[in-house]
């Protein structure tokens, strides 16, 4: 059974950081490339990030140089580390995998379209 399970949500001042956690587990991860995505209240979903092996990492603007994400392949696991957070990073944060798509590509992917997704974990910032 494929599934992808988020963790290390949590509530945090304006300026804190937080680390997601996304273990992987049936399917082979090395394969697809993964990314986050985000839903805040009223607002549309988004990439966040995506990682894919031999292809580097791809950021939002509204993160790049706050977000870094990483895998660790023996674990199957994918991070996104998250400083210096701001009130507008509030949101459900999804993990998701997707084979045909490059690591490039993946942050305009709708996140429907991914071929597994999890169910989110949600990211509170006060300001």
């Amino acid at each position: 059974e494929v599934q992808l399970v988020e963790s290390g949500g949590g509530s945090v001042q304006a300026g804190g950081s937080l680390r997601l956690s996304c273990a992987a587990s049936g399917f082979t991860f090395t394969d697809y490339a993964i990314g986050w995505f985000r839903q805040a209240p009223g607002k549309e979903r988004e990439g966040v990030s995506c990682i894919r092996q031999r292809e580097g990492t791809y950021y939002a603007d509204s993160v790049k140089g706050r977000f870094t994400i990483s895998s660790d392949a023996a674990k199957n696991t994918v991070y996104l580390q998250m400083n210096s957070l701001k009130p507008e990073d509030t949101a459900v944060y999804y993990c998701a995998a997707d084979r045909y798509h490059s690591a490039s590509a993946c942050l305009r992917v709708p996140l429907y379209n991914m071929d597994y997704r999890g169910k989110g974990t949600l990211v509170t910032v006060s300001s």
